[in-house]
């Protein structure tokens, strides 16, 4: 059970960056009419969830919070018993699901609301009651684990055939048994549970600056105008026609990091040691090998993937000589690299309008498919408005028992309608899942989590060239699939690459300083950009603002995602409904599985480098086609 407690933010939160290959943590908008950004309070409903599913207000939270208070010391009954009976294993089992789905809804509830508004003390202090209250399960819990997997295996084959609860949970049980070997003992357990809260610190400390304390300047606009700085102006910012807007908004969001380096390389360093930390405890070699055993990832793939995008750094390269090139600039800025190369492409879209184009990009999955799509947006699972203090980019939670609510900055951009599309496709996946599975395998592994969403782009992608008679928007759609790679592939390796070496660094006892930091960052980012990227000192400072170093080796899985969504893409082209089938099998099998196997199943091995190495083949053939057209 505890396993799908660890890293609570992932399993059901996934927040995006970089999918459509905008900045690190930017929700990109459209030009704003207007300079002042709306307060929570004036939004209109209709662009907001309705959280009223999970509780009908805030009293009925509290009642449930209490609730779960009293309930959970009830699981400390079963300790030192779990091995004497069948009945007590399947009793046990089926009071810590009961208990841990109204702690996930409470946990949910409350992260959601506190993300509306990071100003809002009110739920802010309740995101931190729920933190809290999920820190005294894992406790709760913490030594049940160690505990099955000192029941032997004679006695567990008994059991699975005595009782069908036990049964139901074959995988679940084989896999304590598979990290028997990284347990501590029961004493240990609950120590290191208890500490949750204290190894979470980094990361809160981090949210809570990033997107609450930080103050940026405001800068004018295209037309002169003086206007606020904030995360999501950000993106819009660099995507500017006018050069000066976007080196204004660069240089001064950097401005503000440079201010705060240092107590960002503290908060990092300090989440760095506590996942090297919790490895070295746990037996593990690395924290790598820690995080990758969870799900049986081999570091093998870490590594494949590393490589191989190493391997392919001229097709970047060759697209920064491109970008370079087409937009006529002697030198090629950091600033440069979101703009659209295609000039005069202002795509608006209406949020009725988004649907519509979604529904009929998606029919190829399914009507089953397309009608949960058309629940989302009938039951308000999508929190689209623009208000002050709201989190920054995009994500897609909720928990079991909950819908699978998505939150974003709808601005009406076709970056807009592609992050629909990638949100729309990790809640469909949750949907399936927890409404396929029992609670112990609704959530599905990390590994698996940017594949569904990934593979959603990619048929809109074929969608819009496929429909479209308008010849500048089928470019800066395939301008859009290449910024998109660039973001997703290869931005994503770098950070992982940097990611594991800051961890082998702090293991080395080698302090990670803010010099430190940034001189590695920076050498990195020459040699993923080449020598046609002007080298400005302030992106050197970058990782100072990428909130995904916080989760623990998260980001390779935005490459290895786009590769897997790449190749099914293609399968659901040319297979037709035999892949289709495939494709949503592995959307219900949950953590059925480990998710290797999963994937194996509905046809993509991404144990082998092929998946990657094929899409570098399709990036290079849409790079061909952009130079081809822009010759």
């Amino acid at each position: 059970m505890l396993n799908l407690i660890k890293n609570r933010r992932l399993y059901h939160l996934f927040e995006e960056q970089n999918e459509s290959g905008r900045p690190a943590n930017e929700a990109k908008g459209a030009k704003s009419s207007s300079t002042r950004v709306k307060l929570r309070s004036e939004v209109s409903p209709e662009e907001t969830w309705d959280l009223t599913t999970i509780f009908p207000h805030n009293d009925a939270w509290e009642e449930a919070f209490s609730e779960a208070i009293e309930r959970i010391p009830s699981l400390y009954r079963y300790q030192n018993k779990l091995g004497s009976s069948s009945a007590v294993l399947s009793e046990y089992l089926k009071l810590a699901e009961e208990i841990g789905i109204q702690v996930f809804k409470i946990y949910v509830y409350a992260h959601l609301k506190a993300d509306e508004d990071a100003a809002d003390s009110y739920y802010n202090g309740m995101y931190l009651r729920g933190v809290q209250l999920e820190t005294k399960f894992n406790a709760a819990i913490s030594w049940a684990e160690p505990e099955i997997a000192q029941i032997s295996a004679d006695n567990m084959v008994i059991y699975l055939s005595e009782d069908q609860e036990i049964a139901a949970r074959r995988h679940f049980l084989e896999n304590i048994l598979r990290q028997a070997p990284h347990q501590l003992s029961a004493p240990e357990e609950l120590l290191l549970a208890k500490a949750g809260e204290i190894f979470n610190q980094p990361s809160l400390t981090f949210n809570v600056l990033n997107n609450a304390d930080l103050r940026f300047p405001s800068i004018k606009n295209e037309k002169g105008i003086e206007a606020e700085l904030t995360h999501a102006r950000y993106g819009e910012f660099l995507e500017s026609r006018d050069r000066r807007v976007r080196r204004d908004a660069f240089e001064n969001l950097y401005k503000v990091y440079d201010q705060f380096a240092n107590t960002n390389a503290s908060t990092l360093a300090g989440a760095i040691n506590v996942n090297n930390y919790k490895a070295e405890i746990r037996g593990f070699s690395s924290a790598r090998a820690a995080a990758l055993f969870e799900n049986a990832i081999s570091e093998d793939v870490y590594d494949n993937l590393i490589a191989t995008v190493n391997k392919n750094l001229h097709q970047l390269h060759r697209y920064v000589t491109l970008r370079k090139k087409t937009l006529g600039l002697d030198e090629l800025h950091s600033y440069d690299l979101y703009v659209s190369l295609i000039e005069g492409v202002d795509v608006k879209y209406s949020f009725s309008e988004a649907q519509e184009i979604l529904v009929r990009a998606l029919a190829p999955l399914g009507t089953e498919y397309v009608e949960i799509i058309r629940k989302a947006f009938a039951e308000r699972w999508i929190d689209r408005a623009v208000n002050k203090g709201k989190h920054s980019g995009a994500y897609s939670s909720g928990s079991y028992g909950t819908a699978p609510y998505i939150l974003m900055s709808w601005q009406g951009t076709l970056n807009d309608l592609f992050t629909l599309a990638h949100e729309l496709g990790h809640s469909v996946h949750s949907w399936y899942s927890r409404n396929t599975q029992p609670f112990v395998y609704s959530g599905y592994s990390i590994f698996l989590a940017e594949i569904a969403s990934t593979t959603n782009e990619n048929l809109l992608v074929d969608y819009l060239l496929e429909n479209t008679e308008d010849e500048k928007l089928r470019e800066t759609v395939v301008n859009h699939y290449l910024d998109g790679f660039k973001g997703t592939v290869f931005r994503q390796a770098q950070f992982a690459e940097f990611e594991h070496m800051i961890h082998t660094t702090a293991a080395e006892g080698l302090p990670l300083t803010n010099d430190f930091l940034t001189e590695k960052y920076g050498e990195m980012n020459k040699k993923y950009y080449g020598e046609d990227l002007y080298f400005d000192s302030q992106i050197a400072l970058e990782w100072s603002r990428i909130p995904h170093f916080y989760y623990n080796y998260y980001v390779y899985q935005y490459a290895t995602g786009f590769s897997a969504a790449t190749y099914f893409a293609r399968m659901i082209k040319e297979e037709g409904q035999e892949a289709v089938d495939r494709y949503i099998e592995f959307l219900k099998a949950g953590s059925s599985d480990y998710p290797l196997s999963v994937l194996k199943k509905a046809g993509v091995d991404m144990s082998e480098i092929k998946p990657i190495e094929d899409a570098f083949r399709v990036f290079g053939e849409y790079l061909g086609k952009m130079e081809k057209l822009l010759s």
